[in-house]
């Protein structure tokens, strides 16, 4: 495993610790946001619109990595571009396209706030990962980590928008009402999405072999992980006839 300078193992212990926290706060309660903000308490946050707040808490982890790689100037292998593309390119999507498109509702500001600084470290610690410790050889593209890595990268992403498609198409833009999602993964999980993007990250974490790859990835299993159980529960209370072969994450087992 590669990424073992001081501050990149620091940075991703960080990570790991704070996805451990995160992943302790939530087993009893979601993070309040979507449709988990608590009703008591909406009226005293500060709310902005989900189109906005989608793109500017996702922007650093696009433009963060890029800066960094720009500043070096390091760009010499294509494994190396490859993994710098996947990462860019999911905040591309979440970044310019998801944020246009979204129907989400609203956020609290705090969240979004919360998110930037997230976005931002983990961003300088991919970047700093790439340019400064990791090495790869000009074949890693050939190498089976790689190629595994790329594969599962690709089908966790293809599976977060596709999932993210339907909950679009649920509601009409006047709709504010919950409805049951079906089809794609959501047949399986109740958080598709949300599986989607857990795979995808783990995907990036084999593909790259590196420490802050897999502490991110730990970290989205621990924060996103206990929201799919708590949209799962929501969703077993709120509709009567949901179907009950689903479950909140992994398919057939939780």
């Amino acid at each position: 495993m590669q990424c073992t300078q001081d501050l990149d193992f620091y940075l991703s212990s960080i990570l790991i610790i704070v996805g451990l926290l995160f992943l302790l706060r939530q087993l009893t309660e979601p993070a309040g946001y979507g449709k988990h903000v608590p009703k008591k308490s909406a009226p005293n946050f500060i709310l902005i619109s989900a189109k906005y707040g989608w793109f500017i808490q996702e922007s650093p982890s696009f433009f963060v990595p890029i800066f960094v790689v720009l500043y070096n100037q390091r760009w010499d292998t294509l494994g190396w571009k490859m993994l710098l593309v996947m990462f860019c390119g999911h905040y591309f999507q979440r970044t310019f396209i998801y944020s246009a498109i979204t129907r989400g509702r609203p956020t609290p500001l705090y969240i979004v706030i919360l998110a930037v600084i997230f976005c931002s470290y983990n961003g300088f610690l991919q970047g700093h990962c790439m340019v400064h410790v990791a090495t790869y050889p000009k074949n890693w593209y050939t190498d089976i980590r790689f190629i595994s890595g790329v594969i599962v990268f690709i089908i966790g992403m293809a599976i977060n928008i596709h999932s993210d498609h339907i909950l679009r198409k649920l509601r009409k833009p006047s709709e504010v009402d919950y409805k049951i999602p079906h089809g794609g993964m959501f047949n399986y999980v109740s958080g598709a999405n949300f599986f989607g993007e857990i795979v995808e990250w783990f995907g990036y974490a084999i593909a790259t072999w590196s420490l802050p790859g897999f502490a991110f990835a730990l970290f989205t299993l621990c924060s996103i992980g206990p929201r799919a159980y708590h949209h799962h529960k929501f969703y077993l209370l709120e509709f009567k006839h949901y179907p009950r072969e689903r479950k909140a994450l992994i398919p057939f087992i939780f």
